[in-house]
Protein backbone atom coordinates (compact mmCIF):
# COMPACT_ATOMS: atom_id res chain seq x y z
CA UNK A 1 0.00 0.00 0.00
CA UNK A 2 3.07 2.37 1.00
CA UNK A 3 4.78 1.77 -2.11
CA UNK A 4 1.52 2.61 -4.22
CA UNK A 5 0.58 6.00 -2.72
CA UNK A 6 4.52 6.82 -2.46
CA UNK A 7 5.34 6.20 -6.41
CA UNK A 8 2.50 8.57 -8.08
CA UNK A 9 3.60 11.04 -5.60
CA UNK A 10 7.32 11.08 -6.04
CA UNK A 11 6.96 11.64 -10.00
CA UNK A 12 4.36 14.69 -8.93
CA UNK A 13 6.83 16.35 -7.43
CA UNK A 14 9.65 15.31 -10.15
CA UNK A 15 7.34 16.73 -12.81
CA UNK A 16 6.44 20.16 -11.12
CA UNK A 17 9.94 20.40 -10.76
CA UNK A 18 11.00 20.04 -14.29
CA UNK A 19 8.05 22.55 -14.97
CA UNK A 20 8.98 25.27 -12.17
CA UNK A 21 12.79 24.69 -13.89
CA UNK A 22 11.82 25.56 -17.56
CA UNK A 23 9.87 28.04 -16.25
CA UNK A 24 12.96 29.92 -15.20
CA UNK A 25 14.69 29.47 -18.32
CA UNK A 26 11.77 31.11 -20.01
CA UNK A 27 12.06 34.51 -18.03
CA UNK A 28 15.61 34.44 -18.25
CA UNK A 29 15.68 34.16 -21.74
CA UNK A 30 12.39 37.42 -21.89
CA UNK A 31 14.75 39.14 -19.67
CA UNK A 32 18.28 38.46 -21.91
CA UNK A 33 16.06 39.44 -24.83
CA UNK A 34 14.99 43.05 -23.16
CA UNK A 35 18.56 43.39 -22.90
CA UNK A 36 19.21 43.61 -26.27
CA UNK A 37 16.39 45.60 -26.28
CA UNK A 38 17.49 47.96 -24.71
CA UNK A 39 20.95 48.31 -25.84
CA UNK A 40 19.46 49.06 -29.01
CA UNK A 41 16.77 51.78 -28.25
CA UNK A 42 19.35 53.70 -26.24
CA UNK A 43 22.39 53.37 -29.30
CA UNK A 44 19.98 55.07 -31.25
CA UNK A 45 18.82 57.67 -29.13
CA UNK A 46 22.06 58.74 -28.69
CA UNK A 47 22.76 58.78 -32.15
CA UNK A 48 19.34 60.89 -32.88
CA UNK A 49 20.87 63.07 -30.62
CA UNK A 50 24.43 63.26 -32.40
CA UNK A 51 22.65 63.86 -35.58
CA UNK A 52 20.49 66.23 -34.20
CA UNK A 53 23.17 68.28 -32.46
CA UNK A 54 25.60 67.80 -35.60
CA UNK A 55 22.58 69.31 -38.20
CA UNK A 56 21.66 72.17 -35.37
CA UNK A 57 25.19 73.63 -35.53
CA UNK A 58 25.74 73.67 -39.66
CA UNK A 59 23.14 76.28 -39.85
CA UNK A 60 24.81 78.64 -37.79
Amino acid sequence: MKNSVVAPLSMMVVFTLLLLLSGCEVVGDIFGAGVYTGMFIVIFVIVLIIFLIVRMTRRK
